[in-house]
């Protein structure tokens, strides 16, 4: 039997679940998917980033004997060729949004196709309630899993040693340029490998609890691009912390579990990728107008506007800032979050769709365990808060570098400094969330009405 270990957001060998349960000969493969890459822009960091990661795992697959032939195509057709050259079976690690169920399921109609759970510490469908329904709050859920955040650690994977390497053309190595992309240069935690950067954070994580939420401060751990395409797996991280047996570490690794909450509310709720999960019907804001100044962060709000374009920068935002602006787009400007979550889907260095879409829905009330819909963040409040010098503001938007700290936390504070061109805010922050309030009561009654 001739195997194809199929690496998709696995990039690693250690706790690697398809190169334990592989046995005899093998061909690891990584197919840069046409399907996927054609909607992306041509200066896409991330892309660049999964590049550079999958140069390294061939590297170290070459390292134990075994290495990772490239393509770059649509995966329908690399399988088909592989099956006409004798191959019986394919082992990859699953994945859960729609288009990965969709590619998988026509995968299987040519080789059988053989799933592991990988990118995360639960299988969704192992931890149900007592009545065999899935939970839906996160308290509760986490309260669940005591058997496992109680441990000491959770045993990896051990690799098969075995493994015999697939005679193939493994020489093949496609350019950026070949796929359509142009080299870009990373930011400098991305030049880490996993393992630096949790040192790193173990050196600041008994100030993370209070620090994590102060925008202008570097604060988190940095992991989450390592996590999301599998430089490092879940399980690991979270022993890594679990050694350090106290209160700032245990924090953290709860954390990690919103990541695998996410997941499981997508699991169990796949009509929750594209509506809201708990059913309530909206008449969002259609204006386009309204959405790209958002976008582009020309909203007249100062942290709003920072956010954004540190977004569209570095592909990177801080988790209190994405609440803020979402909360703004979906209760201030009343803009559907399926919107923001496509725009954070092009954008985001560390985007994961369970999380993103579980984020954004946490943010506009429509979600799993989401912010009450009266709960509405004030802007000018949260910059006060956690950015009280405008650090973080002046950084991203020179034309501020010489302004007041105090106007940032002001509405229309910066639009009226006489040294400063600054945009009117597109809108009254008080009287909007008054008008989402009441939007959001309403929607929500005729819902329970229905």
């Amino acid at each position: 039997m001739s195997q194809v270990l199929w690496f998709r957001r696995d990039l690693r060998i250690e706790d690697n679940a398809i190169l334990s349960n592989a046995k005899n000969k093998v061909l690891p493969i990584f197919i840069f998917d046409k399907n996927i890459l054609q909607s992306l822009p041509k200066n896409d960091i991330r892309v660049s980033f999964i590049y550079q990661s999958v140069l390294k795992l061939k590297e170290k697959l070459q390292s134990i004997g075994l290495d990772l032939a490239i393509f770059y195509d649509e995966p329908i057709n690399v399988f088909k060729s592989l099956k006409a050259k004798g191959f019986d079976e394919v082992l990859c690690s699953v994945d859960f949004d729609s288009y990965a169920k969709k590619r998988d399921d026509e995968i299987e109609k040519i080789l059988p196709l053989r799933r592991f759970l990988d990118s995360f510490i639960l299988n969704p469908n192992d931890h149900l309630k007592k009545d065999a329904t899935p939970y839906k709050v996160f308290t509760p859920f986490y309260k669940s899993l005591n058997i496992i955040t109680s441990s000491s650690s959770i045993e990896p994977l051990a690799r098969n040693k075995e493994l015999i390497k697939s005679v193939f053309d493994y020489d093949f190595i496609p350019t950026l340029k070949q796929i359509g992309f142009e080299k870009q240069n990373l930011p400098s935690f991305l030049k880490l490998d996993a393992f630096s950067l949790l040192d790193e954070f173990k050196e600041k994580i008994n100030d993370y609890k209070v620090n994590r939420d102060f925008f202008y401060k570097n604060a988190p751990s940095n992991i989450s691009v390592h996590l999301r395409f599998g430089l490092i797996s879940p399980k690991l991280v979270f022993n890594y912390f679990k050694a350090f047996d106290d209160e700032n570490s245990e924090f953290f690794i709860r954390e990690l579990f919103w990541r695998e909450f996410y997941n499981y509310i997508l699991v169990h709720y796949p009509y929750s990728e594209h509506s809201n999960f708990n059913n309530i019907q909206v008449q969002w804001n259609e204006n386009e107008e309204d959405f790209n100044k958002w976008c582009e962060g020309k909203t007249g709000v100062p942290i709003i506007d920072a956010a954004m374009i540190h977004l569209n920068n570095t592909g990177t935002m801080h988790n209190r800032l994405r609440m803020v602006v979402a909360s703004f787009l979906t209760k201030n400007l009343f803009i559907n979050w399926k919107k923001g979550e496509k725009y954070f889907a092009l954008k985001l260095l560390d985007y994961e769709a369970s999380s993103n879409i579980g984020g954004w829905q946490w943010g506009a009330s429509t979600g799993a365990d989401a912010s009450p819909y009266f709960r509405v963040f004030n802007p000018y409040i949260q910059s006060k808060k956690f950015d009280k010098d405008g650090i973080f503001i002046k950084s991203v938007i020179p034309q501020l570098k010489d302004v007041e700290p105090k106007l940032f936390h002001i509405e229309n504070g910066t639009s009226s400094n006489l040294f400063c061109e600054y945009p009117k805010s597109m809108v009254d922050i008080s009287l909007s969330r008054k008008q989402a309030i009441e939007k959001f009561k309403r929607a929500k009654n005729e819902n329970i009405r229905n």
